[in-house]
């Protein structure tokens, strides 16, 4: 399989303020040798659209416009629509992937049954040092490999979104990715790639997916995502995500493995950083959970609480 895989690398993007980063982003998935094609989708922002196809369209880059509802999810339906390759992966607009990080990905293909697979994410901090509203049980938040995932090659419930790979056709089984799910501009509601992977075993129980540590892409984290303002309403989006995923999935698949993190990992995680003195890291521990628990609670009270919420925040934000 792994050697007869054609690849189209899939960026999204939606604002010109991250321009330098997209570059960044775009050039590295270029630089892979296995990607067959590279295709860029911008999600509603015409300028940028400009900018973009001027500067890469002579490159052999495809730069397409989201064609669906504003969103990242429906940006990446538009890659797997554009896309040409029978393995379609998708690299965050903020993200800079390591020069073996496609081809560890594409390795992972050695079954038929293996529908997907991702990679590590390392946070590239704004001061060069983690700060105190995350210590590693929390960097999830800014969508980065957190302490609980496995250290070698292994089977996994999802992939984080900023670093996955899907058989196209697996993808276009399931419909794709549910605009009803995921961020929206600045809105930072989550799990579209959790719906995805669930929907796949759904399809197919003996489906997997595949974590390998070892592709690494390196994650920007702007100062404002280092706040504990965004820590309390990162963790609530995710609770409200996490119960649309309930409603639609059954709190079963959707909650497997937060679960076990929240009854397992965080307690060490909070014993750990105040037997070290860092209690502002075990505070951060207990205001994530505790934010996701109200987040959970709202989604779960109101049933379509996540669209609500985003209308609300999306006006804010803009």
């Amino acid at each position: 399989m792994t050697h007869h895989a054609t690849v189209s690398v899939v960026v999204c993007a939606y604002t010109q303020r991250r321009w330098g980063d997209l570059a960044l982003a775009i050039n590295s998935a270029r630089a892979q040798p296995e990607a067959s094609e590279v295709i860029v989708v911008i999600d509603h922002e015409s300028e940028l659209l400009r900018r973009v196809e001027e500067r890469w369209s002579e490159t052999g880059v495809r730069v397409v416009s989201n064609r669906h509802r504003q969103g990242l999810s429906g940006a990446r339906n538009t890659g797997l629509e554009a896309a040409e390759g029978s393995l379609i992966a998708f690299l965050d607009d903020d993200a800079v992937a390591a020069d073996d990080w496609l081809r560890l990905l594409v390795e992972c293909f050695v079954n038929d049954d293996i529908v997907g697979a991702g990679g590590s994410a390392v946070p590239d901090w704004p001061s060069g040092r983690p700060p105190s509203t995350l210590p590693p049980e929390l960097l999830w938040v800014v969508g980065c490999t957190y302490r609980g995932q496995p250290s070698e090659r292994s089977e996994v419930r999802n992939v984080i979104g900023c670093s996955m790979i899907f058989r196209r056709s697996a993808l276009l089984a399931i419909g794709g990715f549910n605009v009803d799910t995921g961020r929206v501009g600045q809105v930072p509601l989550g799990g579209e790639e959790t719906e995805v992977c669930i929907k796949l075993r759904q399809l197919n129980p003996n489906s997997r997916v595949i974590f390998e540590p070892r592709s690494v892409v390196h994650h920007r984290v702007t100062p404002d995502r280092v706040t504990w303002r965004y820590l309390r309403r990162r963790s609530f989006f995710e609770g409200v995500s996490k119960a649309a995923l309930s409603r639609d999935l059954g709190p079963q698949d959707a909650l497997s493995s937060e679960r076990s993190y929240a009854g397992r990992m965080l307690p060490g995680g909070v014993w750990r950083e105040l037997s070290h003195g860092r209690p502002a890291a075990a505070f951060a521990i207990v205001l994530s959970l505790v934010s996701a628990g109200f987040g959970y609670l709202y989604g779960i009270t109101h049933a379509r609480a996540d669209d609500s919420l985003v209308s609300t925040e999306h006006r804010a934000a803009t």
